[in-house]
């Protein structure tokens, strides 16, 4: 495979690792945890891995560790960083006893389900260092719920002497982690099971997992593209640029986007919902902003739309809700109705208050909420042309506006969505050694005899070596939510928080940015040069953590 000359000299970058994993590490147990919410009910399903302790690796005496087989997933959809996390497990398998093995899993979960692997040797290792995407292995969406999954599971790990699986996912992936790790309790199989967090998306963090691996790196992927735009516009000073960023259930990225990017208006999904606006109110506030600057000679600008945008609305999101409900129960019907009757169909079984906010929308959008399901059953939000809606809104809100004197600008627009171009980018430094270090973290999970925990590296807001590595009991993530009509148990999803550093300081200046231009052009990734332009974190965890940006 040929390669780039950014590639080869990628390849001899070494990522840095937490002091405490450079040498011999003892394990450290805090206290003792619980899930966030639904204590009973996950305390039930998970009666072998709730309760656990937080765990932290410090230093200690060298100890002799056996050889050990260990399996590998990549989960879900790819996020900058996965190569490094499969690098830093490989490493510290290697580094406990040289004997060690790793397979990878073939395709995502499937590959433990369908007995598709390969060894993954120093070799494959060292050509996929510092690398984006997941196709070292490959990734997929197979969901591992089901006893007979597991049992093949078993199988596999059982023909390769396989005694731990690694599942690199986000929230649902781990939580299926944690599922088969107590399942394997159950059954004393002997197999233990570690998540890493992963998703671009931000939503997987809590006090033990600050951020999920590939958000920076996506999000300073699309912030230099955003940047670029701005400066065209600013260049040919005659659109609106309304672009949709990744970011179904939260509207992390977006915000983090808006920070590193200073755009003229931003919206927040979880603001939206917080305010309990209607798609006239955020219509509006988008074209009193365009009307504002077009006061003032300025028929230019830039709208950043979180992808979930239009589920946080409250009445749609009411819809949604009931959609996914009535659909789940009664799919086989469904399905057997035609096409071009599947509308009225939907709108016979809402409620009548649901059935007028359905009618209301634009065709294109009623026949998405309708027809367009995930493996979930749940509407696929991302298929939503939200910035072309809106744009088309406030388009047909300032026309009305320009009959009586309102508003005498031009607005014409352009529609972005950003979404694939930054999940398999090469990762930045902070990625690189953070995805690395929670591999490494992994594997002394796997050492310690742990099972049911997710890899931790924390404190990274400072230097890489003063990061603090360890473990946290997925359970302790967990709580109660409704998926395909049923109540399942999930790992909760981390909000964009209306009274948190990221936000504030967001809410502090949007007024200045929606009508003066004052964009921040970040410019491309850079690998290589001085720490305070290479290694810096997302915007999003230097606020949370009260430091400046």
């Amino acid at each position: 495979m040929k390669k780039s000359p950014l590639q080869i000299a990628r390849a001899a970058y070494q990522p840095k690792l937490p002091a405490a994993l450079k040498g011999n590490v003892v394990l450290s147990e805090g206290a003792a945890t619980q899930s966030v919410a639904d204590q009973a009910d996950i305390k039930k399903l998970f009666p072998n891995t709730y309760g656990m302790p937080t765990i932290q690796f410090v230093a200690g005496e060298a100890k002799k560790y056996d050889a050990v087989n260990v399996g590998v997933i990549l989960s879900g959809g790819q996020a900058p960083g996965g190569h490094n996390v499969i690098s830093g497990l490989f490493d510290g398998l290697k580094k406990m006893n040289p004997n060690s093995k790793l397979y990878g899993f073939l395709g995502g979960p499937s590959g433990l389900v369908d007995h598709k692997y390969v060894e993954l040797t120093a070799d494959i290792i060292d050509e996929y260092r510092n690398t984006g995407g997941f196709d070292i292995i490959g990734s997929g969406r197979t969901k591992l719920e089901e006893v007979e999954q597991f049992d093949k599971g078993i199988e596999i790990c059982n023909k390769l002497g396989i005694k731990a699986i690694v599942i690199i996912g986000g929230d649902d992936s781990n939580t299926n982690a944690c599922v088969l790790a107590e399942y394997y309790l159950q059954k004393k199989c002997g197999i233990q099971v570690i998540g890493c967090p992963k998703t671009i998306d931000g939503d997987l963090k809590n006090e033990m997992i600050e951020t999920s691996f590939g958000f920076d790196t996506a999000t300073k992927v699309y912030a230099e593209v955003i940047g670029n735009i701005q400066r065209d516009a600013n260049s040919a000073k005659k659109y609106w640029h309304f672009i949709k960023l990744m970011g179904r259930s939260a509207s992390h990225v977006t915000l983090e986007c808006a920070l590193k990017t200073q755009p003229n208006i931003t919206l927040i999904g979880e603001e939206v919902e917080a305010k309990k606006q209607t798609l006239d109110d955020i219509v509006t506030y988008i074209a009193q902003a365009v009307a504002n600057r077009a006061a003032k000679g300025l028929n230019f600008g830039i709208v950043l739309v979180p992808e979930g945008l239009i589920e946080f609305i409250p009445a749609i999101k009411k819809l949604i809700s009931e959609l996914n409900d009535m659909l789940a129960a009664n799919q086989a019907e469904f399905d057997k109705v035609a096409d071009d009757q599947k509308i009225d169909y939907v709108v016979k079984h809402l409620s009548k208050e649901n059935a007028a906010i359905f009618e209301s929308l634009p065709v294109a959008v009623s026949r998405q909420l309708a027809l367009e399901r995930d493996p979930h059953g749940n509407v696929q939000v991302s298929l939503i042309e939200t910035e072309q809606l809106l744009a088309e809104m406030v388009g047909k809100k300032l026309a009305e506006w320009k009959k009586s004197g309102k508003y005498v600008g031009k607005f014409a627009t352009q529609h972005h969505f950003f979404g694939y171009e930054g999940r398999c980018a090469a990762p930045s430094n902070f990625d690189a050694d953070y995805c690395y270090s929670l591999g490494y973290t992994a594997s002394m999970l796997i050492g310690a005899g742990k099972t049911g925990y997710m890899s931790s590296v924390r404190n990274t807001t400072e230097p890489a070596d003063k990061w603090i590595s360890g473990g946290i009991p997925i359970t302790a993530m967990m709580n109660m939510e409704k998926r395909n009509g049923k109540m399942k148990p999930v790992i909760q999803k981390a909000l964009v928080k209306l009274d948190g550093g990221p936000f504030k300081y967001f809410a502090s200046k949007r007024d200045e940015w929606a009508i003066n231009t004052d964009f921040v052009y970040p410019g491309p990734i850079q690998y290589f040069g001085p720490s305070e332009v290479c290694d810096q974190p997302t915007h999003t965890l230097l606020l949370e953590h009260g430091k400046n940006i």
